[in-house]
């Protein structure tokens, strides 16, 4: 054994645990959500659609469908008739608002289509990005990847109500994971994350350096050691409410799992499900 290499003596390889940047920001706001979300099977029942998030999926499949198209296709007209084709309601309070937020969708897409040079081909879209580090796998879906200027750039799409900044972009650890997974994924360079906010037309911009992307894998890998612990200190028959306490505030006025967390309801008031649109 010894000859063909074999070393009994050295510990076996450290699990990475899989990570992506959702399951890091729902650990991190409220570990029995994660719970809910990740683990209890079956999960428990959710409430229902948010008209914001309705919304920011909409204007995200439009964006995705128009960069399928041919370049001489990738027309702003031809982003308002696909936004219109993947059009929801759900979550809006009526069709009057509905028909509101319709109409300036198709004005956040036709200004930004407006203000792009279609004639490139985004390196990914919707794409699946993933890379291991010592203790993780960071993998996750990427708006949009770019390559100018011989190295890869990070697309995000946000159409919150919110405008954005560089510090934004900064701290964002899901942009930071992406620009790591990104660069192994497709073996280009990758430091710069764009938040691309369509209701403003605003991009926020930020160039990591390795130190500032080290110290978001850093975090990342302090919370999925804390996930990985508490996971299997869960299958060992450990109780899920020490290790998945909930953490309350503001947050748990828009929590999918509301309605099956006392601590939840009595820590705020509920919210209308068009409540987080901008007015």
């Amino acid at each position: 054994m010894e000859q063909l290499g074999f070393d009994f003596g050295t510990a076996a390889p450290r699990r990475l645990v899989r990570v992506t940047p959702a399951k890091l920001s729902t650990w991190t706001s409220c570990p029995r959500r994660f719970r809910m979300t990740y683990l209890d099977r079956p999960s428990p029942p959710r409430g229902g659609a948010w008209a914001h998030n309705t919304l920011g999926a909409v204007v995200h499949n439009a964006l995705k469908a128009l960069f399928d198209l041919p370049p001489d296709r990738r027309t702003p007209d031809q982003a308002v008739a696909l936004l219109n084709r993947q059009w929801k309601s759900e979550g809006f309070r009526d069709v009057d608002q509905a028909a509101e937020y319709r109409g300036r969708a198709q004005s956040w897409v036709h200004e930004y289509v407006s203000s792009l040079d279609v004639d490139f081909e985004p390196l990914g879209v919707e794409r699946w990005v993933s890379s291991p580090t010592d203790r993780i796998v960071a993998e996750g879906r990427v708006d949009r990847i770019d390559y100018r200027d011989g190295e890869l750039v990070i697309v995000d799409y946000k159409t919150g109500r919110h405008v954005l900044t560089s510090d934004d972009a900064r701290g964002s650890q899901a942009l930071a994971l992406y620009a790591l997974a990104a660069r192994r994924t497709l073996r280009k360079p990758c430091r710069k994350v764009e938040l691309h906010h369509l209701p403003s037309g605003s991009i926020a911009v930020w160039e990591h350096t390795e130190e500032s992307l080290a110290r978001h894998v850093r975090r990342a890998e302090e919370a999925a050691d804390e996930i990985d612990l508490a996971t299997e200190t869960l299958k060992a028959g450990g109780d899920q409410e020490v290790l998945f306490p909930a953490v309350t505030g503001r947050q748990c006025q828009w929590c999918d799992f509301r309605r099956s967390c006392a601590e939840g309801q009595a820590a705020a008031p509920s919210l209308d499900p068009w409540a987080l649109l901008a007015p």
